[in-house]
């Protein structure tokens, strides 16, 4: 149910709603994100099988631990996060993994095409929060550090 918030917001009306857009953008991102790298760590094979596996743990993870900090940022804005399985569905921009058995080399393909549209959506977002919440903002930045170190090592292993 949609109406006025029941958490009051230290916010304007106007940076809430910025503010408010890009958390709840980013909880999708982050929830799929989560969803991708299960599917992959689920139905992957092949010689890096272990070390991936391991890799895609720690992104779900991650993922998942990120997502219930902005969603509670955007609650503590009086912003109603929504992370129901419709929601994610209908708006996530993330690439789609393919069903069933994943080569290893095709998993890391997937993930660093993954990674590098969660940044660019989330440098816009930082660009777009700045003046209308510091803190936002800064919540952001150290979610983007933590994928950017990922997408690196995703990166990294394509090399190989």
């Amino acid at each position: 149910m949609s109406g006025p918030p029941v958490i009051s917001s230290p916010l304007s009306d106007s940076a809430r709603a910025v503010a408010g857009s890009a958390l709840q953008a980013t909880l999708v991102d982050l929830l799929d994100l989560a969803l991708v790298a299960e599917q992959a760590h689920w139905n992957l094979y092949g010689p890096r099988f272990r070390s991936l596996h391991v890799q895609l743990d720690e992104v779900a993870t991650t993922a998942r631990n990120f997502s219930d900090t902005v969603a509670e940022r955007a609650a503590a804005l009086g912003v109603a996060p929504d992370g129901r399985a419709g929601t994610i569905a209908a708006t996530s921009a993330l690439p789609s993994i393919p069903q069933g058995w994943l080569e290893d080399r095709a998993v890391v393909n997937a993930l660093v095409e993954t990674f590098a549209t969660v940044i660019r959506r989330l440098r816009e977002r930082i660009g777009a929060t700045g003046e209308a919440d510091a803190v936002t903002e800064d919540l952001l930045i150290g979610l983007i550090a933590e994928l950017e170190k990922q997408s690196w090592m995703f990166q990294a292993e394509n090399r190989a």
